[in-house]
């Protein structure tokens, strides 16, 4: 749950500059209960905004530059001067993510103003649950509310996904920036990654979210997710698309034997994905357990065999998950880009404990790596405090 209250914002920002911020805002990050990396590919996705957060407190400046704090990284400070090009900065590399939103935003024409910036946030780096979409969101919002701006939900998502395209350098696709700004309260939201049309799905009042870090760090930008997309690209490119979402999944399995294996095997973990994802927004909808539980686990199986962004770590945790959950309880599954991070479990309250004993009693004396259980619930997406 969040840790940061809006009193201890201000006071953080008090230190920081010596005044009070005149306006705070506040991006959640996010778990993907099923639909991975399919959102580059057009695809269907099912994430849920979670009640962990990127916060930001503004007040505004005479001049043309943005102050910026980091409580997080030992309150480290850059000055950003927005009449000159932005350029990426090695030694604060949390500040390139400023640096990409304000490029992005004044290439669309907002006329940004100059101000006293602190960042803080509670969504755990290196999970796998969008610390950098929701730091995206929170900014693209402070920025234009303090320009006296304004911005459109989806654009704002958009904004957010080409910062970190275009200026971080992670070829990342449009769900998490928007689920940061479209989540509502105890529900998913199933996302079609061609048109951005959204349909809320509600969570049963009974069913809980266990997110499990694995204590295996990731990293999207040095892992092997731009190489993936770039694989998913050639297999579209061979059947004459833009996009494996244009390529029927019958089409692609005629093809077996003519597409080298490797793009084979990427095209179908994102097609069969697609139908998974759309399978368990249904059975979510339903209060379908067993059918939610199957579709996770073939996913888990997909992304383990096809995709290979798996590691035995986590694939462990779910062994170990899915075995306390006596199989069809819970849906149990890798979330995030892969190589580390977080295995999402979704199950009944009453046998959430269960799920966490296991982990507690198992996951470690079996792998050596100690794993976090972070407790979440479907939050509503980006606001002004």
């Amino acid at each position: 749950m969040s840790t940061i209250s809006k009193q201890a914002l201000s006071e953080y920002f008090w230190g920081a500059f010596g005044q009070a911020p005149t306006l705070s805002v506040q991006a959640p990050g996010r778990v993907n209960l099923i639909g991975e990396h399919t959102d580059y590919n057009h695809g269907f996705v099912l994430p849920t905004a979670i009640n962990y957060y990127t916060y930001i407190a503004v007040s505004p400046r005479d001049d043309r530059k943005l102050a910026v704090v980091a409580h997080n990284f030992h309150g480290q400070r850059v000055m950003i001067d927005l009449d000159r090009p932005m350029q990426p900065d090695a030694a604060t590399s949390w500040s390139n993510y400023v640096r990409g939103v304000v490029q992005e935003l004044q290439k669309k024409g907002y006329r940004l103003a100059g101000g006293n910036f602190l960042i803080a946030g509670d969504v755990p780096a290196g999970a796998g649950l969008s610390s950098s979409a929701s730091l995206e969101v929170a900014l693209v919002r402070a920025l234009t509310e303090l320009s006296q701006e304004v911005i459109e939900p989806i654009q704002a998502a958009l904004i957010g996904q080409a910062a970190e395209n275009n200026f971080v350098g992670c070829n990342c696709g449009i769900m998490d920036q928007l689920i940061s700004v479209r989540g509502e309260e105890n529900s998913a939201l199933l996302i079609d990654c061609l048109d951005l049309s959204t349909r809320t799905v509600p969570i049963p009042h009974d069913w809980e979210i266990l997110i499990v870090h694995s204590g295996v760090q990731r990293g999207l930008v040095e892992s092997e997710y731009n190489r993936r997309r770039a694989q998913c690209e050639t297999a579209a490119a061979f059947f004459g698309q833009k996009s494996l979402r244009n390529v029927p999944l019958d089409e692609l399995l005629a093809a077996q034997g003519k597409l080298d294996e490797l793009s084979f095997r990427r095209a179908r973990h994102v097609l069969t994905e697609n139908q998974r994802t759309l399978q368990a927004a249904d059975a979510l909808s339903a209060g379908d357990m067993s059918l939610l539980a199957r579709v996770m686990a073939e996913s888990h199986i997909s992304m383990r065999n096809d995709f290979n962004i798996t590691t035995p770590a986590i694939d462990c945790l779910v062994d170990i998950l899915t075995r306390a959950a006596a199989g069809a309880r819970a849906g149990v599954r890798m979330t995030g880009g892969g190589f580390g991070g977080c295995v999402v479990a979704i199950a009944p309250s009453d046998l959430v404990s269960q799920l966490r004993q296991a982990v507690e009693q198992q996951y470690q004396a079996t792998t050596g790596c100690v794993p976090t259980l972070i407790s979440a619930k479907a939050a509503r997406g980006a606001f002004s405090l």
